[in-house]
């Protein structure tokens, strides 16, 4: 046995004694497909699937409309987005899958069980997979089954359900655990370690109408996380996180509740643990940004949801001596679809219906904007404000800033939008430019 592998064993054992009180359940079980050191390691990164599962919804009239209020997300194509993924995963063979959050629809336990499923297939083909709850997943006042005309409330899960629903999806693997969320520790290479944070709200014995969408880390789970990072840096591994809701702000207007309540004390702590990427989700918008002080920088990278346009997923790489490498790629729908002789042409065309269904969606709601707030004599004026900010839009949330977002409309059409959109409007065309990355798809953390 190595004397890295000794020092571990020893570093549990004294975990076990003196973590007792701020450890959920203080069980060191054997890591998940443990990298060993100086080798690479992969990590495959999803954020807001969104899973609906199949059992809950017939697709008649309460279904439809259902669909035309999830904001741009392919709720109708869940399940071959999700069977994708898997398809995909089984070809690229990731050591690792992160699922950072809103994992179903809307919490509703069949979601959840059958969701469950899916992951087991993607771990019998190899790949370890990890995930947190997000917003949407854990006594969501939302969860509805949709037959015929009508909708109809159904079961959520607890907190304690669904750590026990995705018992093997992190949890059993953890070597910590922590007693205030779901948070928990992973070694998944003797290199990189990973903190899978829980930033949901808990509101138990609190009714609420509508999902909490808010996040914050409890300032007891700070403690267990400062003890987690001391643990690996005694056994020399690079500690990186992992949560739904962001810790960076990436847009200056959208950020309310996008953003964790409490983020300057959580980053001053990420500061001094010298924790330096957090994989994040929650806003939908595939972005990157990043904080300095002095010689720190922590990156926060926000996965796109991949049941929304532009349809990605995330692969970061640790490599031995050179850093780590973060790319998105687009979900492969088409060709899953070509594979499987499937004959629906929205799915064989799946990039540009997922386009033009993001773009319309995106039109209907600035439309209905600008008619609230502009009082044009003709219908055409709101039409071309409205098209014009949908076309930016899209653009935006691929990751495109700055001047080459600018290029996705004339110039002449982005002075027509800055002379005539109504104050909301234009703050938020004028945050899409302002941003530290043009392409938020790729990014290098060279290895200090």
């Amino acid at each position: 046995m190595s004397e890295k592998r000794i020092l571990l064993t020893v570093l549990i054992a004294l975990c076990l004694i003196s973590l007792t009180g701020c450890v959920k359940k203080p069980t060191f079980s054997s890591p998940c497909c443990k990298i060993p050191s100086g080798h690479e390691a992969t990590f495959m990164i999803v954020s807001d699937p969104h899973y609906l599962s199949r059992s809950t919804y017939d697709e008649n009239e309460a279904f439809n409309d259902f669909c035309c209020t999830a904001d741009g997300k392919l709720i109708i194509y869940t399940e071959e987005i999700i069977d994708t993924l898997i398809w995909e995963i089984e070809n690229k063979k990731p050591d690792f899958l992160i699922i950072s959050g809103d994992l179903t629809c809307n919490g509703e336990k069949e979601s959840h069980l059958d969701f469950a499923k899916k992951l087991e297939k993607i771990e019998i083909q190899g790949t370890c997979v990890f995930v947190i709850p997000g917003n949407h997943d854990i006594e969501n006042p939302w969860a509805r089954n949709y037959f015929g005309k009508e909708s109809i409330i159904t079961e959520s899960i607890t907190d304690e359900e669904f750590y026990e629903i995705y018992h093997s999806f992190g949890y059993m693997e953890a070597i910590s655990k922590d007693e205030h969320s779901l948070s928990y520790l992973l070694t998944p290479s003797e290199d990189v370690w990973l903190l899978m944070l829980d930033s949901t709200k808990k509101n138990k014995g609190k009714p609420l109408d509508i999902p909490e969408k808010g996040g914050a880390i409890p300032s007891k789970t700070l403690n267990w996380i400062e003890e987690c990072a001391k643990l690996a840096k005694e056994n020399n591994a690079r500690l990186i996180a992992s949560m739904h809701h962001s810790l960076l702000e990436h847009n200056s207007v959208i950020n309310k509740d996008y953003v964790i309540d409490n983020k300057d004390e959580v980053l001053k702590l990420f500061k001094k643990l010298g924790i330096e990427i957090v994989l994040t989700g929650h806003i939908h918008l595939q972005s990157i940004n990043s904080y300095e002080e002095g010689d720190y920088r922590l990156y926060d990278i926000a996965t796109g949801s991949i049941l929304a346009y532009p349809n990605v997923y995330g692969e970061l790489k640790h490599i031995p001596g050179y850093g780590f490498e973060y790319n998105s790629y687009k979900i492969d729908v088409e060709g899953w679809s070509k594979e499987n002789n499937i004959k629906d042409d929205n799915l064989l065309n799946f990039k540009m219906y997922s386009k033009e269904y993001f773009k319309e969606k995106s039109y209907e709601k600035y439309y209905k904007v600008l008619k609230e707030k502009l009082d044009y004599d003709n219908e055409e004026s709101y039409e071309a404000l409205a098209d014009s900010v949908a076309k930016m839009n899209v653009e935006y949330f691929q990751g495109q800033r700055n001047d080459v977002l600018k290029k996705a409309i004339k110039a002449t059409e982005y002075q027509r939008l800055m002379e005539s959109l109504p104050d909301c409007l234009k703050a938020y065309i004028l945050s899409m430019g302002d941003c530290q990355f043009t392409d938020n798809n790729t990014l290098l953390i060279p290895q200090d």
